[in-house]
């Protein structure tokens, strides 16, 4: 199969979801991309200090929009809507440099926590050998990089924002998604349309501040595959750590019972189970985390470790 790059440029970066955008590469199924993106900002140089301006990539348009630096969108040749885009996650590398703002952004949060509306930068120094970052305070942490924004546009027309997660993917922001996962995505458009971009070096279950160690990634190896053999309305995943499902919802509670039916409904595929034995068993074996809660809509997934049910 073919081995396809992508680098960020006025052709291939933009920061909304559009089933208009044209697609900058057409591949087919079991081809691989290596993509290298931005950081979610646009930045092309780190952030030195609070409120201190930094270079960012200049781009005008429609496409250009409010959101992430996404490069793409990559057409799967095949792929329709009802179908399901697999993609299988490779090499993962960022980049020397990564970033954390607190305190700005998520007021209402921030005053029950206690926290002022006072900027505080964490600039991050990120080693590839020994896959730590270290911050100018001299916390050091322990890297697992992966992408914040997988997906493609919805079925509408238009202009869609990148900042909250869709069953079609987009900015899941889910931790587990690491080199050696397959994300499992339901198309809505021709083609696929897939995007990527929103680099993280690491990040806690929640992304409580509204970021992560936001860094550009130097390599982002995914490969397509479709499967015609699965019918799904939620995005799945099968990780290093186990089976995932997702749910998304603005409130968190009806994110959870989204996350458990489509776990439920994978129990019920995986082992023959009836729904009431499917949900008794998810009560001893499923854990239910808190994926994010700072990107409009609320992310909750439901993770079943390999081998627990036999």
């Amino acid at each position: 199969m073919a081995v396809h790059t992508i680098e960020p440029n006025e052709h291939t970066l933009h920061g909304v979801f559009s089933r208009e955008f044209p697609p900058v590469l057409s591949v087919e199924p079991g081809d691989t991309v290596r993509f290298r993106t931005l950081d979610a900002g646009w930045g092309l140089e780190p952030p030195t200090e609070v409120g201190v301006p930094r270079r960012k990539f200049e781009m005008e348009g429609e496409r250009r929009g409010n959101g992430h630096a996404l490069c793409g969108p990559v057409e799967v040749r095949g792929a329709t809507p009802g179908s399901v885009l697999e993609v299988r996650i490779g090499e993962l590398r960022p980049a020397g440099w990564g970033w954390t703002y607190a305190g700005g952004p998520h007021r209402e949060l921030n005053s029950r926590l206690g926290v002022s509306e006072r900027e505080t930068l964490l600039r991050w120094a990120l080693d590839q050998g020994s896959m730590t970052g270290s911050n100018q305070f001299g916390h050091t942490v322990a890297l697992q990089p992966f992408m914040g924004v997988m997906g493609m546009p919805p079925a509408e027309s238009g202009l869609h924002s990148t900042r909250p997660p869709r069953e079609c993917g987009g900015n899941i922001d889910c931790k587990e998604l690491v080199t050696g996962s397959t994300l499992y995505l339901p198309v809505e458009v021709e083609g696929a349309l897939f995007s990527t971009g929103d680099g993280h070096a690491a990040q806690g279950d929640g992304e409580v501040c509204g970021q992560a160690i936001e860094c550009p990634m130097d390599i982002v190896e995914l490969t397509f595959q479709l499967r015609d053999d699965l019918r799904l309305s939620t995005p799945r995943a099968d990780t290093p750590a186990g089976w995932l499902t997702f749910g998304f919802h603005r409130d968190l509670n009806t994110a959870m019972v989204l996350a458990l039916d489509a776990m439920l409904d994978l129990m019920q595929e995986r082992h023959g189970l009836q729904r009431p034995e499917a949900l008794a068993l998810a009560s001893v074996v499923v854990d239910l985390r808190v994926t994010q809660v700072v990107n409009e809509v609320c992310g909750v997934h439901a993770l079943v470790p390999h081998g627990v049910v036999s």
